[in-house]
């Protein structure tokens, strides 16, 4: 099961980093394409998908927007880590045995990387994958193995996030698999880069793509 948490798309609410180069309008639009583009990828990979949204009163409008082929469960909690931590119990408590919990920040993830942790947690009590700010974009566990002390005490958004987390993980004698690093977007800088890197990958016919073309001017002028 591919726990995805998604915000709805409202201007001025999602990628707030991203508007100084690309406009709150911007901001959402390419927020949108980051979501379809994960949804194409899982859906493609014919993975279990439970979507988990925010905020709690948003339903009908994700709903409206993603439709009514995916599970839909509201993000309960103050703090991130809340939130991710009561989703794997959400569904832990349902009876999945291995789950794997993503943002939407990650949209050329490519398959190969969600087959490599789910067979990795055949063998192992957790997963993660080191994204390049020194945070996170996956973590997973198996319903066994499930760690809630992984959530706490963190102070999220900063680049401490991963080293931490791996301690934690040390200081419970877990040893985690760890997957590929791999690039969140959150900045302009972020988002430029990854233009870039992927004008001539299979990547390239992406909606998040196609939409980066539209404003390619834009972006690297800006840099």
């Amino acid at each position: 099961m591919v726990l995805l948490f998604v915000r709805a798309p409202q201007r001025g609410t999602v990628k707030t980093r991203l508007q100084p180069v690309i406009g709150e309008e911007g901001a959402l639009d390419i927020y949108r394409c980051f979501i379809l583009d994960i949804l194409d990828t899982l859906r493609t990979a014919n993975l279990t998908i439970r979507i988990f949204f925010s905020p709690t009163d948003s339903r009908e409008e994700i709903t409206d927007w993603l439709g009514h082929v995916f599970d839909y469960t509201p993000q309960t909690g103050e703090s991130l880590g809340e939130r991710m931590e009561n989703a794997f119990v959400q569904m832990f408590s349902e009876g999945t045995e291995k789950a794997v919990l993503i943002g939407s920040d990650i949209p050329d993830l490519p398959a190969s990387i969600f087959y490599e942790a789910f067979a990795a947690l055949d063998a192992n009590d957790a997963v993660i994958g080191p994204a390049t700010d020194g945070g996170y974009y996956l973590i997973g566990f198996r319903n066994n193995t499930f760690m809630p002390e992984i959530f706490r005490g963190i102070k999220w958004s900063s680049g401490s996030v991963f080293r931490i987390t791996m301690d934690i993980f040390e200081a419970h004698g877990c040893r985690p698999h760890v997957l590929p690093i791999w690039n969140d977007l959150d900045t302009g800088d972020d988002l430029r880069h990854f233009f870039l890197r992927n004008r001539r990958s299979d990547f390239a016919i992406s909606r998040t793509m196609s939409y980066l073309n539209t404003i390619a001017e834009k972006l690297i002028g800006h840099g």
